[in-house]
């Protein structure tokens, strides 16, 4: 069986990585891949956007599935064509996909079905703008409508913060068509937490929670990031056994519902970033595929009865998930992103990478490097490496993370050392 992975990040390093666990005679395809993907599979030079190049490739190889990792393709239709050419797939169509490609639209159908989330009002024009954020006050949130890199959503604790952050977009341009519209919404107290659910646009399987942590400094300090680091599972579901059900039931249910009134069925893996109020949990956002960097934690511990593979391959297929899938957790993993000089605001790429063996209990999935002309590994991204560290404890996981992180060298490395402090912390509380 040929699979054909899509995407050259962290995620779909671990991707490939879970799938050859699932089945180590599977012959992998990646584009366009990464150095890390590259010890795993076949990688091909064809742009991640490149719906036609990457169609040849899945029929000139004979892909019995292709996986799709980002949220770029997706956009451009993928699904669609693939499907229009009777290739399996695993991905939402281009109109499913607008749950992450237009907040806007993901807001109006959250309004329309009922899944709690913050208020919000979107806004084409500075006055317009201004209003919303009189309306609210502050702390406040400016979001880009559009797909903006994971840059498009800013925390302003002020009213001038917000302000700055709207002309940004709707003056200065930048983040392009993305940030034409944006949405002015009420910031929301509580902690975040990170769900995965496979679905077939009917049914919906959980996976483990996760927890990322965006901000670039230790103790949740400095810009927001795209993410530096996640830790899987989390406690909430232990503390309130019915957590994971109601977030199933109010939040991924009747979204799935709504996509499907629309015409739209949503198929892969609908992400659901949410917020845990004292209201109970809101969406924060949603995402059309696996999330960056919760995956690199959630696959290297998640068991999964039958496996992740064998799930992909129904789905892509389109065929029915089965009535019961067994999801559970083998340890714990933290996930630490070590980023580049610069990042987020303006990563270097170019610089030298020393990464010597990971040791046991330790996976380095490969996020942002690539091959110079001389065969060095060097960075090439704003998150270049993604660390996993598994234990029996989070306490383990996560000093094996840190110890690898700082044994990897390259000018200007960037890594948090306290990825599930949240976690830790409400342990120590509790005993």
């Amino acid at each position: 069986m040929r699979v054909l992975i899509v995407g050259g990040g962290g995620r779909e390093h671990a991707l490939a990585w879970r799938l050859r666990q699932d089945d180590p005679t599977i012959e992998l395809l990646a584009a366009p891949g990464n150095p890390g993907i590259a010890e795993l599979a076949d990688c091909t030079n064809v742009g991640m956007t490149d719906v036609e190049g990457l169609l040849a490739l899945a029929r000139d190889k004979g892909a019995a599935l292709t996986v799709v990792g980002p949220e770029a393709p997706l956009a451009a239709g993928i699904v669609d064509r693939f499907r229009g050419a009777r290739q399996a797939i695993f991905g939402p169509t281009r109109a499913a996909a607008m749950i992450e490609t237009s907040k806007v639209f993901a807001k109006a159908l959250m309004r329309d079905t009922g899944v709690p989330t913050a208020a919000a009002i979107p806004c084409t024009t500075m006055p317009d703008a201004q209003a919303a954020i009189d309306r609210f006050g502050a702390p406040v949130v400016v979001k880009a409508s559009g797909l903006a890199a994971g840059k498009g959503v800013i925390v302003c604790m002020t009213m001038d913060e917000a302000r700055a952050a709207v002309a940004s977009m709707l003056v200065q341009d930048a983040f392009g068509e993305a940030g034409r519209t944006v949405l002015i919404e009420e910031f929301m107290e509580g902690e975040e937490l990170s769900l995965f659910a496979l679905t077939d646009g009917e049914r919906a399987v959980a996976l483990i929670p996760a927890q990322d942590h965006k901000r670039l400094l230790d103790g949740d300090r400095g810009p927001n990031t795209g993410g530096m680091g996640a830790y899987a599972p989390v406690s909430f579901d232990e503390r309130a056994p019915g957590l994971v059900q109601e977030v199933m039931e109010r939040i991924i249910g009747p979204t799935l519902r709504g996509l499907r009134d629309l015409g739209a069925p949503f198929t892969g893996l609908l992400y659901a970033g949410l917020m845990l109020t004292a209201d109970g949990p809101k969406v924060v956002e949603f995402n059309c595929r696996f999330g960056d960097p919760e995956t690199e934690a959630v696959l290297p511990v998640m068991r999964c009865d039958p496996p992740l593979l064998d799930l992909i391959a129904r789905v892509a297929r389109g065929e029915r998930l089965p009535e019961h899938v067994d999801v559970a957790d083998l340890c714990y993993a933290v996930t630490t992103v070590l980023a580049a000089a610069g990042y987020p605001e303006q990563p270097r790429t170019g610089d030298r990478i020393s990464l010597p063996a990971a040791p046991a209990g330790v996976l380095a999935f490969h996020a942002g490097t690539k091959r110079s002309t001389d065969g060095s590994l060097i960075t090439a991204g704003g998150r270049v490496l993604a660390v996993t560290g598994m234990g029996t404890s989070l306490e383990e996981a996560q000093r094996r993370s840190i110890d690898f992180a700082a044994h990897i060298a390259f000018e200007g490395k960037q890594f948090r050392t306290d990825i599930g402090w949240r976690e830790l912390t409400r342990r120590a509380g509790a005993a």
